[in-house]
């Protein structure tokens, strides 16, 4: 471990937001905490008033530093990853970091620098904006610390400053929906998009979508094409809107399950029944709304198959070994059978 790292995060340790990234600090994961239980690392902590018992430092001796950076902790998606991460270092007694930059960009962009500094052994970064974090990409690796890019990937022409992408296979979860969107109108009809272009897998999972119609393409009409920002309350009310404009929709298409929520409570809003919701997750919520009837149909996204495949390669590329440069992890309907005997979990 680099000797930079104890004394970054002794000045740093602050109190965690909900699984345990914080937007200004971090939450950290020695061998020293491995007795914290899930329950107590997924609440949220208060910072020590002055006179408090200090929360220790992290342990000396860990043999790696890791760190993530997610997009944002505002999502079960990133934090079961989170999770994963810090589980998977209590056991090995790795040092650990995440900082959660709660979909800013330029908060992002700091926390990166800062990582750049500080001597980690490897990062894991989901990117705020995929095109957008070059700079901070470029601070990293130039350190010499290597990138493993986990869930969203970075755009094609920065694909240079990664090690591998690991993630969920996007545009096949797309392909899924659309098939089965596909089945269930065979006479097609009118759909409405919520979509999140600033994110590469969610513009893969639109374009898996679209194409998984197939030869029924052409019988929907797309009456509405909007920026749900991957979130239920910005979802909800522009759902709200293209169903008052458009009487006759039949289903929306979302691009994962807070969207898809969004889009529920705005069809449940409006009085209207036989509107089918589509989305790709398959979270606890997900799988919930699957069960309800909420939702028509979901596919799975895998965060814990993909922290722990992120964690196993970067050991191995540490350990000298070459890892694969991309890595893409299948994705499956959830049918309410798999719903109900996973309900409460990530897969």
């Amino acid at each position: 471990m680099k000797k930079t790292f104890t004394a970054f995060m002794a000045l740093t340790l602050t109190a965690s937001a909900l699984a345990g990234c914080s937007n200004t600090a971090t939450q950290t994961t020695t061998a020293a905490s491995a007795n914290t239980t899930a329950a107590e690392s997924a609440a949220p902590a208060e910072t020590k008033a002055a006179g408090e018992e200090e929360t220790p430092a992290p342990a000396e001796g860990g043999s790696y530093s890791f760190a993530f950076l997610p997009n944002t902790q505002n999502n079960t998606f990133q934090a079961a990853m989170n999770d994963t991460f810090k589980k998977l270092c209590q056991e090995k007694g790795y040092d650990y970091v995440c900082l959660d930059p709660d979909y800013d960009l330029n908060t992002q962009l700091s926390q990166m620098a800062d990582v750049a500094n500080q001597g980690f052994d490897a990062v894991f970064i989901i990117p705020v904006d995929s095109a957008g974090i070059r700079q901070g990409l470029e601070q990293i690796s130039e350190k010499n610390i290597p990138i493993l890019n986990v869930d969203t990937p970075v755009i094609d022409e920065d694909l240079d400053l990664v090690e591998t992408v690991i993630a969920t296979d996007a545009y096949n979860a797309g392909t899924l929906v659309g098939q089965q969107m596909a089945a269930d109108y065979p006479d097609g009809g009118k759909i409405a998009i919520l979509d999140f272009p600033s994110n590469e897998s969610c513009v893969n999972r639109v374009a898996g979508f679209l194409d998984g119609l197939g030869d029924a393409k052409d019988k929907f009409e797309i009456v509405a094409q909007q920026d749900g920002a991957a979130a239920l309350d910005v979802s909800m009310p522009i759902a709200e809107d293209i169903i008052q404009a458009n009487p006759e929709l039949n289903a929306f298409f979302c691009i994962n399950d807070p969207s898809a929520l969004g889009a529920a409570a705005a069809i449940k809003a409006s009085g209207k029944t036989g509107i089918g919701v589509y989305s790709i997750d398959a979270s606890p919520d997900g799988k919930a709304a699957i069960l309800d009837g909420s939702f028509t149909a979901v596919a799975a996204q895998v965060p814990i198959g993909i922290a722990e495949t992120a964690f196993v390669k970067a050991e191995e590329l540490l350990a000298g070994q070459e890892i694969e440069k991309e890595i893409l992890l299948p994705s499956f309907l959830v049918d309410k059978e798999k719903a109900e005997a996973t309900l409460n979990d990530w897969q």
